[in-house]
Formats: C-alpha cells, sequence, structure tokens
C-alpha cells in the first residue's frame, strides 16, 4: 500500500519518511493483533485527499463490552516474532560467545549450502554496512559477522545480524590469552576464531566462506566452488577461503588440526617481519592442508577480483569481475570514493542502504 502511494504522491506523504527513520536507526514497530479486525483507531476512508469517495471504516473500533482479551497484558518482546521491512523473520540480539551459541545460531540459519563468515577487524562501520546492502541485492541470508566487541558490532546484532563477540569466543575455548597483547593481536583472534567457526560449520554440514571486510562481493560466488574433486577452495593475494562440507572435510577438519592451526599462529606471533607476512589465515591454513594431502583449489585470482587503489576506476574493474578488494591501509574516503565511480557504494549518510530488494522466498 505504502509503495503504491509513494510511486504517485512521491515525499508529500509522511509515511516513506516514517519508514526511512525506522529503517535507518534499526528501530521496530510492534504491531496489535486483536483479532476479528478490530483496532484502536479507525480510519472512516472518507472522500477528500487519499479517497476519492468515502470507503468506510478500514477495521472495527475495540468495544469494551465486547472485549475478549485482557488490554493490559503485553506479552515480553523476546516471546513476540520480529520481521524486518522484507517481512523475512529476523532475531536482533543475538551475539553469539561461545561454540554451544554458535551450534544453535547455526541450527535456525536457512538450509542453504554455505555460510559467509565475515572478518569485521579494523573494518568501518560504513564499510560494513555496504557489504550488507550487496548481501541483500544478491539474497544472501547466511551469513555471520564476527568482530570485538564495540558500539557498532552490537548495533548489527539488535538490528538482527547475527554477530561473534570474539574476545568472548577466544575466552570460551582457553585461548584469549595467546591473542591479548602484540601489535598482531587482532590478526590473531581473527584466524583463531575463523578455525573454531568453520569446524562449527562442518560440523552441522554447512560449507563456508571466509572473506575479510576488505572485500565487496559483486555477484555469486557459489559458482566458484562447485569442483567435486575440491575440498578446499583458496585465494592467496586477497585471503579469500572455501571449505566444503564433506567427509573428507569432516575428517580433516578436527579438534588435532585445529591444534595443530593454533600451534603455528602461536609460533609465528611476536616474530620478525618475515614471521608476520606469514601470519595469514589462507597462509598457514593452506600449508598445514597440503601436510594432510587436502584437495585445494586455486582460483585464478585475476578473472575473479579487482583490486582497488590505482589507476582508473573505469579501467580496473568490469562488470564481469564476481569481487573488489583493497589494501587495509587504504582510508575509507579513497575507498568511498572508488565505490561511487564503480557504482558500488550503496548506503546513504545514515548509513542505510539507499534501495532495499525484497527477494521471493
Amino acid at each position: 500500500m505504502s509503495t503504491g502511494w509513494y510511486k504517485k504522491l512521491g515525499e508529500r506523504i509522511w509515511t516513506p519518511w516514517f519508514i526511512k527513520f525506522i529503517q535507518s536507526r534499526g528501530y521496530f514497530n510492534i504491531y496489535t493483533n486483536l483479532l476479528h479486525e478490530r483496532a484502536l483507531s479507525v480510519s472512516h476512508r472518507d472522500a477528500g485527499v487519499n479517497y476519492g469517495k468515502t470507503a468506510g471504516p478500514d477495521s472495527t473500533l475495540v468495544e469494551k463490552r465486547y472485549m475478549d482479551f485482557n488490554i493490559l497484558e503485553m506479552q515480553p518482546l523476546s516471546s513476540l516474532k520480529w520481521f524486518d521491512f522484507c517481512f523475512r523473520e529476523v532475531h536482533p540480539g543475538k551475539v553469539v560467545t561461545n561454540l554451544e551459541e554458535l551450534g544453535l545460531l547455526l541450527h535456525y540459519r536457512q538450509k542453504r549450502d554455505s555460510v559467509f563468515l565475515v572478518n569485521l577487524f579494523g573494518v568501518s562501520d560504513a564499510i560494513a554496512r555496504n557489504l550488507l546492502c550487496h548481501f541483500e541485492r544478491l539474497n544472501i541470508r547466511n551469513y555471520i559477522l564476527m568482530g570485538p566487541p564495540s558500539d557498532s558490532l552490537f548495533d548489527l546484532a539488535r538490528r538482527g545480524h547475527p554477530v561473534i563477540n570474539v574476545d568472548q569466543f577466544l575466552s570460551s575455548v582457553g585461548l584469549y590469552k595467546l591473542t591479548s597483547e602484540g601489535s598482531n593481536s587482532e590478526t590473531i583472534k581473527g584466524i583463531l576464531a575463523k578455525i573454531y567457526v568453520i569446524k562449527k560449520c562442518i560440523e552441522n554440514k554447512y560449507s563456508t566462506w571466509v572473506m575479510d571486510g576488505n572485500m565487496l562481493l559483486t555477484s555469486d560466488l557459489f559458482s566458484e566452488s562447485e569442483n567435486p574433486n575440491d575440498d578446499f577452495f583458496v585465494a592467496n593475494n586477497f585471503e579469500l577461503f572455501y571449505a566444503k562440507s564433506s567427509s573428507s572435510s569432516e575428517k580433516i577438519w578436527v579438534d588435532g588440526f585445529v591444534s595443530q592451526i593454533v600451534a603455528e599462529v602461536e609460533s609465528l606471533s611476536g616474530k620478525d617481519s618475515e614471521a608476520h607476512y606469514r601470519l595469514s589465515f589462507v597462509y598457514i591454513v593452506t600449508k598445514l592442508l597440503e601436510q594432510k594431502g587436502a584437495r585445494i583449489g586455486r582460483v585464478d585470482e585475476s578473472s575473479l577480483a579487482t583490486k582497488i587503489g590505482s589507476g582508473k576506476a573505469s579501467e580496473s574493474f568490469r562488470g564481469d569481475k564476481k569481487l573488489v578488494y583493497w589494501s587495509t591501509e587504504m582510508e575509507l574516503d579513497s575507498i568511498r570514493k572508488w565505490f561511487k565511480e564503480l557504482n558500488l557504494w550503496s548506503i546513504d549518510n545514515d548509513l542505510s542502504c539507499t534501495a532495499v530488494v525484497c527477494h521471493k522466498s
């Protein structure tokens, strides 16, 4: 109804402004359901600006003598169902802090083949929101965001996005001491959290795409993982990793393998610059998978992705590329400028998506 009005009347009506206000702040409306088309207020839809002729009341006013419910009884918010703008159910306020909670989160995810795990360490709120707008456009609903405890992470959870508080998560598996100090602490936290999340995903029969926040999907990546002979897929230059849910990966990605990765990370932390170069999730995991004889596919990175940050945008990016990435040292203003030139900047000044895309379920 509101969409039809907006197409006819544009911004001359208040409804789209209210919807925008709610959407940009991640708020939710509470709707009453008094049954039998009853309401606390009634529009008589008399002839005027909105109606060419009188249409009559749109509902029946609640009458005290016919109330078959307690109007003062209010269900707790935690027991109510919550829905987004496209009327898809969401679960706001869910912050994963341990493996048990992660298992429950995966259990209630939509049953598709893959989960996207996105590392938000060092990622600005604007870049994270822009990424989520592209997820929405591509109809990617199975994703988990992981990062340090922060107002922006908790705000994403409040809006219904599934998030992992990495500090608490690593404490729950006894690894927080390894990550508590040093210049590489955020890198180490990211690596350790990823290996445990992948293990849990494989146990729950989910394949997993692992990506850092300095990359942006422009089209679907699922086709890149269709080689039946590979259980893992890597792109070294921009830290993209794929773990297929298979009997082979289940046999490899066990507690012993996780312990090997932890030991490798511990041996590299705090060492020289060359060791710091090797303190990479994809580098470490690929090396240990090769030792296990795992079947690893390597992507033709130049055909899959474009690195932005030098040259001209129009010369750097082609429409057939599925991913763009950039240096973690690149400033937000530069990233925004490149994205705007490439029509990839999808948020406004309120950090809201410039367009909400609803897909058929």
